[in-house]
Protein backbone atom coordinates (compact mmCIF):
# COMPACT_ATOMS: atom_id res chain seq x y z
CA UNK A 1 0.00 0.00 0.00
CA UNK A 2 1.04 3.61 -0.40
CA UNK A 3 2.77 5.25 2.49
CA UNK A 4 0.93 8.16 4.15
CA UNK A 5 1.76 11.58 2.81
CA UNK A 6 0.77 15.17 3.48
CA UNK A 7 1.27 16.23 -0.16
CA UNK A 8 -1.70 15.62 -2.41
CA UNK A 9 -2.95 16.19 -5.92
CA UNK A 10 -6.45 15.02 -5.06
CA UNK A 11 -8.58 14.37 -1.97
CA UNK A 12 -6.87 11.01 -1.33
CA UNK A 13 -3.78 9.11 -2.43
CA UNK A 14 -4.24 5.87 -4.39
CA UNK A 15 -4.40 2.62 -2.43
CA UNK A 16 -2.47 0.88 -5.21
CA UNK A 17 0.57 -1.37 -4.96
CA UNK A 18 3.38 -1.61 -2.44
CA UNK A 19 5.51 1.48 -2.29
CA UNK A 20 8.73 2.64 -0.67
CA UNK A 21 7.34 6.11 -0.01
CA UNK A 22 7.03 9.63 -1.30
CA UNK A 23 10.23 10.92 -2.90
CA UNK A 24 11.75 13.81 -4.77
CA UNK A 25 12.79 13.21 -8.36
CA UNK A 26 14.65 15.33 -10.92
CA UNK A 27 12.70 17.20 -13.54
CA UNK A 28 12.36 15.51 -16.91
CA UNK A 29 14.10 17.09 -19.87
CA UNK A 30 10.90 17.04 -21.94
CA UNK A 31 7.96 16.94 -19.58
CA UNK A 32 4.77 16.97 -21.67
CA UNK A 33 2.81 15.48 -18.79
CA UNK A 34 4.02 18.26 -16.50
CA UNK A 35 2.84 20.79 -19.09
CA UNK A 36 -0.60 19.15 -19.13
CA UNK A 37 -0.79 19.24 -15.34
CA UNK A 38 0.29 22.87 -15.31
CA UNK A 39 -2.33 23.76 -17.89
CA UNK A 40 -4.95 21.96 -15.78
CA UNK A 41 -3.80 23.73 -12.60
CA UNK A 42 -2.69 20.45 -11.02
CA UNK A 43 0.46 19.33 -9.24
CA UNK A 44 1.64 15.72 -9.59
CA UNK A 45 2.97 13.74 -6.66
CA UNK A 46 6.06 11.53 -6.97
CA UNK A 47 6.42 8.11 -5.34
CA UNK A 48 9.29 5.63 -5.35
CA UNK A 49 8.67 1.94 -6.03
CA UNK A 50 11.23 -0.77 -5.43
CA UNK A 51 12.25 -3.29 -8.08
CA UNK A 52 9.39 -5.67 -8.98
CA UNK A 53 6.85 -3.82 -6.83
CA UNK A 54 3.31 -3.53 -8.14
CA UNK A 55 2.07 -0.06 -9.00
CA UNK A 56 -1.45 -1.20 -9.75
CA UNK A 57 -3.14 -4.49 -10.50
CA UNK A 58 -5.48 -5.73 -13.19
CA UNK A 59 -9.09 -5.12 -12.23
CA UNK A 60 -8.34 -2.33 -9.74
CA UNK A 61 -10.06 1.06 -10.15
CA UNK A 62 -8.30 3.19 -12.78
CA UNK A 63 -8.22 6.33 -10.65
CA UNK A 64 -4.83 7.74 -11.65
CA UNK A 65 -2.66 8.51 -14.66
CA UNK A 66 1.07 7.86 -14.24
CA UNK A 67 4.36 9.10 -15.64
CA UNK A 68 7.77 7.47 -15.25
CA UNK A 69 10.19 10.02 -13.84
CA UNK A 70 13.09 7.65 -13.25
CA UNK A 71 13.52 3.91 -13.81
CA UNK A 72 11.24 1.68 -15.91
CA UNK A 73 7.82 0.01 -15.74
CA UNK A 74 6.29 -3.01 -17.44
CA UNK A 75 2.56 -3.40 -18.00
CA UNK A 76 1.28 -6.91 -18.62
CA UNK A 77 -1.62 -9.33 -18.55
CA UNK A 78 -1.53 -12.82 -17.08
CA UNK A 79 -3.24 -15.40 -19.28
CA UNK A 80 -5.47 -18.13 -17.86
CA UNK A 81 -2.66 -20.71 -18.10
CA UNK A 82 -0.24 -18.53 -16.14
CA UNK A 83 1.70 -17.16 -19.09
CA UNK A 84 2.55 -13.47 -19.05
CA UNK A 85 2.12 -11.15 -22.04
CA UNK A 86 3.91 -7.84 -21.59
CA UNK A 87 2.05 -5.04 -23.32
CA UNK A 88 4.57 -2.21 -22.97
CA UNK A 89 7.79 -1.04 -21.38
CA UNK A 90 7.53 2.50 -20.03
CA UNK A 91 10.73 4.57 -19.70
CA UNK A 92 11.41 8.04 -18.22
CA UNK A 93 8.99 10.57 -19.66
CA UNK A 94 6.42 7.95 -20.71
CA UNK A 95 2.82 8.27 -19.52
CA UNK A 96 0.71 5.18 -18.79
CA UNK A 97 -2.56 4.24 -17.14
CA UNK A 98 -4.68 6.04 -19.76
CA UNK A 99 -7.60 3.65 -19.38
CA UNK A 100 -10.87 3.83 -21.31
CA UNK A 101 -12.72 1.88 -18.63
CA UNK A 102 -13.23 2.40 -14.88
CA UNK A 103 -10.89 -0.51 -14.08
CA UNK A 104 -7.29 -1.31 -15.04
CA UNK A 105 -6.93 -3.79 -17.92
CA UNK A 106 -3.31 -4.60 -17.04
CA UNK A 107 -0.93 -4.88 -14.13
CA UNK A 108 1.94 -2.40 -13.81
CA UNK A 109 5.20 -3.20 -12.02
CA UNK A 110 8.49 -1.40 -11.51
CA UNK A 111 11.25 -3.20 -13.44
CA UNK A 112 13.98 -1.50 -11.42
CA UNK A 113 13.85 1.01 -8.55
CA UNK A 114 11.52 3.57 -10.10
CA UNK A 115 10.02 6.98 -9.43
CA UNK A 116 6.46 7.56 -10.63
CA UNK A 117 4.47 10.79 -10.89
CA UNK A 118 0.73 10.40 -10.61
CA UNK A 119 -2.30 12.58 -11.19
CA UNK A 120 -5.97 12.05 -10.48
CA UNK A 121 -7.74 10.86 -13.63
CA UNK A 122 -11.06 12.52 -12.80
CA UNK A 123 -9.34 15.89 -12.32
CA UNK A 124 -7.69 15.60 -15.73
CA UNK A 125 -11.00 14.68 -17.34
CA UNK A 126 -12.70 17.67 -15.72
CA UNK A 127 -9.93 19.97 -16.95
CA UNK A 128 -10.24 18.51 -20.48
CA UNK A 129 -13.96 19.36 -20.52
CA UNK A 130 -13.25 23.08 -20.15
CA UNK A 131 -9.80 23.45 -21.77
CA UNK A 132 -9.39 22.30 -25.35
CA UNK A 133 -5.58 22.32 -25.07
CA UNK A 134 -5.68 19.82 -22.18
CA UNK A 135 -8.07 17.66 -24.21
CA UNK A 136 -5.81 17.79 -27.28
CA UNK A 137 -2.72 16.88 -25.26
CA UNK A 138 -4.50 13.93 -23.65
CA UNK A 139 -5.81 12.83 -27.06
CA UNK A 140 -2.24 12.97 -28.43
CA UNK A 141 -0.98 10.74 -25.61
CA UNK A 142 -3.84 8.28 -26.18
CA UNK A 143 -3.18 8.23 -29.94
CA UNK A 144 0.46 7.40 -29.25
CA UNK A 145 -0.60 4.42 -27.16
CA UNK A 146 -2.90 3.23 -29.95
CA UNK A 147 -0.05 3.44 -32.49
CA UNK A 148 2.15 1.38 -30.20
CA UNK A 149 -0.61 -1.21 -29.76
CA UNK A 150 -0.98 -1.51 -33.55
CA UNK A 151 2.78 -1.89 -34.03
CA UNK A 152 2.95 -4.48 -31.26
CA UNK A 153 0.10 -6.46 -32.79
CA UNK A 154 1.97 -6.60 -36.09
CA UNK A 155 5.18 -7.60 -34.35
CA UNK A 156 3.50 -10.47 -32.49
CA UNK A 157 1.52 -11.79 -35.42
CA UNK A 158 3.62 -11.37 -38.56
CA UNK A 159 7.32 -11.35 -37.75
CA UNK A 160 9.92 -14.06 -37.27
CA UNK A 161 11.92 -14.35 -34.06
CA UNK A 162 14.90 -12.57 -35.64
CA UNK A 163 12.68 -9.79 -36.98
CA UNK A 164 11.02 -9.39 -33.58
CA UNK A 165 14.35 -9.03 -31.78
CA UNK A 166 15.63 -6.59 -34.44
CA UNK A 167 12.49 -4.46 -34.06
CA UNK A 168 12.83 -4.50 -30.29
CA UNK A 169 16.50 -3.50 -30.32
CA UNK A 170 15.87 -0.59 -32.70
CA UNK A 171 12.94 0.59 -30.57
CA UNK A 172 15.00 0.44 -27.39
CA UNK A 173 17.97 2.13 -29.08
CA UNK A 174 15.74 5.09 -29.93
CA UNK A 175 13.83 5.26 -26.67
CA UNK A 176 16.77 4.70 -24.32
CA UNK A 177 18.67 7.50 -26.05
CA UNK A 178 15.75 9.85 -25.48
CA UNK A 179 15.44 8.69 -21.86
CA UNK A 180 19.18 9.06 -21.22
CA UNK A 181 19.59 5.42 -20.14
CA UNK A 182 22.70 3.41 -21.01
CA UNK A 183 21.52 -0.19 -20.59
CA UNK A 184 18.40 -2.28 -21.06
CA UNK A 185 16.47 -2.14 -17.77
CA UNK A 186 14.47 -5.28 -18.58
CA UNK A 187 15.58 -8.92 -18.35
CA UNK A 188 15.68 -11.45 -21.18
CA UNK A 189 12.56 -12.99 -19.67
CA UNK A 190 10.80 -9.62 -19.93
CA UNK A 191 11.90 -9.30 -23.56
CA UNK A 192 10.62 -12.80 -24.33
CA UNK A 193 7.24 -12.07 -22.76
CA UNK A 194 7.02 -8.81 -24.73
CA UNK A 195 7.89 -10.43 -28.07
CA UNK A 196 5.83 -13.58 -27.59
CA UNK A 197 8.94 -15.79 -27.66
CA UNK A 198 10.57 -18.23 -25.28
CA UNK A 199 13.52 -17.19 -23.14
CA UNK A 200 15.69 -19.71 -24.99
CA UNK A 201 14.76 -18.23 -28.38
CA UNK A 202 15.60 -14.69 -27.26
CA UNK A 203 18.95 -15.77 -25.81
CA UNK A 204 19.79 -17.77 -28.94
CA UNK A 205 18.88 -14.84 -31.21
CA UNK A 206 20.99 -12.41 -29.18
CA UNK A 207 23.93 -14.82 -29.43
CA UNK A 208 23.43 -15.20 -33.18
CA UNK A 209 23.39 -11.42 -33.70
CA UNK A 210 26.52 -11.14 -31.59
CA UNK A 211 28.33 -13.79 -33.64
CA UNK A 212 27.36 -11.92 -36.82
CA UNK A 213 28.86 -8.71 -35.44
CA UNK A 214 25.49 -6.95 -35.40
CA UNK A 215 25.63 -6.27 -31.69
CA UNK A 216 28.01 -6.57 -28.77
CA UNK A 217 27.02 -7.92 -25.37
CA UNK A 218 28.65 -6.98 -22.08
CA UNK A 219 26.74 -8.78 -19.37
CA UNK A 220 23.03 -9.52 -19.58
CA UNK A 221 21.79 -5.96 -20.24
CA UNK A 222 24.64 -3.97 -21.77
CA UNK A 223 24.00 -4.11 -25.52
CA UNK A 224 25.97 -2.16 -28.12
CA UNK A 225 24.44 -1.95 -31.60
CA UNK A 226 27.31 -2.27 -34.08
CA UNK A 227 25.30 -2.55 -37.29
CA UNK A 228 22.01 -0.67 -37.12
CA UNK A 229 21.49 -0.91 -40.86
CA UNK A 230 21.50 -4.70 -40.66
CA UNK A 231 18.80 -4.51 -37.97
CA UNK A 232 16.81 -2.04 -40.09
CA UNK A 233 16.95 -4.45 -43.03
CA UNK A 234 15.56 -7.22 -40.82
CA UNK A 235 12.84 -4.87 -39.56
CA UNK A 236 11.80 -3.71 -43.03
Amino acid sequence: MLAPSTSTIAPALPPLGSIAGKCTAPALATDKFGAILGRAGMVGTDFCYRKDEEIYGEGEPSEYVYQVVKGAVRTYKLLSDGRRQIDSFHLPGDVFGLESSPTCRLTAEAIVDTTIRLAKRSSLEQAAEVDVQVALHLWSLTAGHLRHAEDHMLLLGRKTAMEKVATFLLEMDRRLTVAGMMALPMTRRDIADYLGLTLETVSRTFSQLQSQGVLGLTGARQVALRNRQCLRNMDA
